[in-house]
């Protein structure tokens, strides 16, 4: 039930974020998610494309370094305390969030949330505890 993101280092100037985003529209990579992070110096581009191994290679080629994580993309209820239905099952046992973003799906009526766990297994279990849908990592890069 693990989703599989890319993230991207980039120099914080201008120009290369649309440099990596051309890069993954020359290969063919449809985005399907994105968070941008920056510091002074640098950003962490994350993101869930449709193709891991396309862009992987595709970015490497040109000089990023690239790296993958395992993260949860989670069905939120699109209603207010959606999100706290997640959220507060996982507080109560202790399961931090590092970071979170939203993902673009037109196709389904509630939202769908990627997410980082210190501890993405018991997560796992915790949302199923909850009935709370976490979509198949396949899935989610076909939406």
């Amino acid at each position: 039930m693990l989703s599989e993101q890319i993230s991207v280092f980039i120099e914080n100037k201008e120009g290369r974020l649309a440099e990596v985003t051309a890069i993954l529209r020359d290969a063919r990579v449809n985005i399907r998610a994105l968070s941008l992070a920056d510091t002074t110096d640098f950003g962490v581009l994350r993101l869930i494309v449709d193709n891991n191994d396309t862009a992987e290679t595709a970015l490497k080629k040109e000089g990023f370094t690239v790296g993958k994580t395992k993260v949860l993309a989670v069905e939120v209820k699109d209603e207010p305390g959606g999100l706290n239905r997640v959220l507060d099952p996982l507080c109560a046992q202790e399961v931090n969030v590092e970071y979170m973003y939203a993902f673009a799906n037109p196709k389904c009526q509630n939202a769908i949330m990627i997410f980082r766990f210190d501890d993405p297994q018991r997560a796992l279990t915790i949302l199923a505890e909850n009935k709370i849908k976490v979509v198949d990592g396949e899935a989610i890069c076909k939406l």
